[in-house]
């Protein structure tokens, strides 16, 4: 099993830029395919990106390609999101997910992912 806490949300200005890390605790970090995921208010949670075992595979969103990085630290048994370009519409609680293994499959879909962070909320003013 692995547990997961999110750090580094907060209110920004669009254009600006936000920092998202997410802690893992738990055996074996490094045998875990990570993923962020965001959900606004009246929404479904959305798939942002995703990371297989290192960050040279990288997946994310159309709506975040380009603004969006996910890198991860399997030496700090942390993955982060680097956010820049930030828009109002990005405003939302960002959660930090994990699945064991290194596949493609359904990597975009919430189901697929047994472990969870808390999240946290990312607030972005017009």
């Amino acid at each position: 099993q692995v547990q997961l806490v999110e750090s580094g949300g907060g209110l920004v200005q669009a254009g600006g830029s936000l920092r998202l890390s997410c802690a893992a605790s738990g055996r074996s970090f490094g045998s875990y395919s990570m993923a962020w995921f965001r959900q606004a208010p009246g929404k479904e949670r959305e798939f942002v990106a995703y990371v297989m075992w290192t960050s040279a595979t990288t997946y994310y969103s159309d709506s975040v390609k380009g603004r969006y990085t996910i890198s991860r630290d399997n030496g700090k048994s942390t993955v982060y999101l680097q956010m820049s370009n930030l828009k109002p519409e990005d405003t939302a609680v960002y959660y930090c997910a994990a699945r064991s293994g290194f596949y493609l499959s359904d990597y975009i879909k919430a189901n697929t992912y047994p472990y969870w962070g808390q999240g946290t909320q990312v607030t972005v003013s017009s």
